[in-house]
């Protein structure tokens, strides 16, 4: 098994596309396997989705409506509305798991990978992303 882990920069982005990062890493493998990724934070997670066509904007306008940033949220330490930062990762999972063919991610024609993060508190996520090699 193979792994390293990731610091990404979330300032200004609450959807940051990380597909290159991803396929960098499964290259290096060259083989067949599973890449695994996580997100080791209580505020955000990791999604397929479509970039590029305003689907990044779409998801962040759904995490406003969704999450109301106010009071309503028992889980009250930070800013105001941070609790609901607290429940995204009951609807975006923490992480994935990926097929790897000779070393290429096996993503679909639209599918890249993201890392939705929510939380105006904290600009730096860290990302782990492993490789388990068939037998």
């Amino acid at each position: 098994m193979r792994s390293v882990e990731l610091t990404i920069d979330t300032a200004g982005r609450r959807v940051v596309d990380l597909t290159n990062d991803v396929r960098a890493f499964a290259r290096e493998s060259g083989r067949d396997g599973l890449l695994h990724v996580f997100v080791p934070h209580a505020t955000a997670g990791v999604a397929l989705m479509e970039t590029g066509s305003g689907s990044e904007a779409d998801l962040e306008e759904l995490l406003t409506r969704v999450f109301p940033r106010d009071e309503r949220y028992a889980h009250r330490h930070g800013s105001i509305g941070h609790g609901g930062d607290h429940l995204v990762p009951v609807f975006v999972a923490s992480s994935l798991g990926l097929p790897v063919l000779g070393g290429e991610v096996t993503l679909g024609t639209w599918q890249s990978v993201v890392l939705v993060d929510p939380n105006r508190e904290n600009d730096s996520r860290r990302v782990r992303l492993s490789f388990v090699g068939a037998e």
